[in-house]
């Protein structure tokens, strides 16, 4: 032990953290989040927490619905391309689109962002991104944590998580359990991968075909930065537009495990579903895939959306009117199938 001074005082930010910096980013992130906020919100960002005054008179039952999730290794293929400015409205949408099978409004979404060093020009547009998706989801970005954590994560990197708040009223919940055979499935398509599947992904196009980034995929006739980094369809608006034209009896968000593992989990006991798989055209995308990494059909049914990111169970006689509602909302839906005595997913194809 010695009491010799040190060579020079230690501050935190020669540590890797510029509180700072840190600080001056949250004047950039009120004025983001200000764009967002609905009328209940009652507190600005900054603030140890944050306040949501929700109106009881608007309910009879009110029950409050939460989710939260990621957008795994998508976030390797926003580093490559040095493109940060789509990333948060797929976390918005993975968080959003699940409370919806719910039946619920989305309320407000908090977001953690964590990284070795803040650099704020990357941050402003993830931030941008987060708050876009929380006004195509009619939702209030209201607080998250920005953590700065050098020598946890790999320089120029950072992860990202998502909460989301909303509410339903308790009769109006939708679970799956009034779901029987002979209803109809609608299909809502997705913009492309949406945000599952990507280290199959990163593992086929980089490592084993040796593309570039800002290559282009011939059979899609876009770079691949562009088509891995096509953000996740937000379901909010066109889903409550159904809902408030005929009774939705379940829905399925199809993230990972696709349509083979996700829609089961909405089907009571006993039924299964009969998915038609011509009643829709795959994206470019899947079937390069599919062809490329000589993938076999039940791989990719139960790693990808394969074209379709959402799925509403309604009685068949309802079937028109929902299909008019959403094409009158700007959804190319469809009817992909019907519920049958059983269990798990046939595809019937041709």
């Amino acid at each position: 032990m010695t009491d010799k001074p040190p060579a020079y005082p230690l501050t935190y930010k020669d540590s890797g953290v510029d509180v700072r910096s840190a600080d001056s980013f949250v004047g950039d992130i009120k004025t983001i989040a200000k764009k967002t906020f609905r009328k209940e919100v009652l507190t600005d960002i900054g603030s140890f927490n944050a306040l949501f005054a929700l109106d009881w008179k608007k309910y009879r039952d009110p029950v409050l619905v939460s989710g939260t999730d990621g957008v795994g290794t998508k976030l390797k293929v926003a580093f490559m391309a040095g493109r940060h400015d789509t990333i948060g409205i797929d976390l918005v949408a993975m968080c959003v689109n699940d409370i919806l099978t719910a039946g619920a409004e989305p309320l407000f979404f908090l977001d953690y962002f964590a990284v070795s060093h803040l650099d704020k020009t990357v941050a402003r547009q993830v931030l941008e991104g987060i708050a876009e998706g929380c006004i195509q989801a009619g939702c209030s970005l209201i607080g998250g944590e920005t953590a700065e954590m050098p020598g946890f994560y790999s320089q120029g990197e950072y992860d990202l998580s998502g909460f989301a708040v909303g509410i339903a009223e308790r009769s109006a919940i939708v679970d799956g359990s009034a779901i029987k055979p002979g209803d109809s499935l609608i299909g809502l398509p997705s913009s492309g991968l949406h945000s599952n599947g990507y280290s199959m992904v990163r593992k086929l196009f980089f490592e084993l075909e040796k593309m570039g980034i800002h290559d282009i995929i011939p059979e899609t006739g876009t770079p691949l930065s562009e088509e891995l980094l096509t953000p996740t369809t937000i379901y909010v608006k066109a889903i409550h537009s159904l809902m408030e034209k005929v009774r939705v009896k379940g829905m399925a968000h199809v993230t990972g495990g696709g349509i083979t593992g996700n829609l089961p989990r909405i089907l009571p006991n006993g039924t299964g579903a009969r998915i038609r798989t011509s009643s829709w055209e795959v994206p470019p995308i899947f079937k390069a895939i599919r062809q490329r990494g000589s993938v076999v059909e039940d791989e990719m049914n139960e790693t990808f959306n394969m074209g379709v990111g959402f799925i509403a169970a309604i009685s068949s006689e309802d079937t028109g009117e929902a299909l008019r509602t959403l094409h009158s909302v700007g959804s190319e839906a469809f009817l992909m199938g019907e519920i049958v005595r059983g269990e798990g997913v046939e595809y019937l194809r041709g």
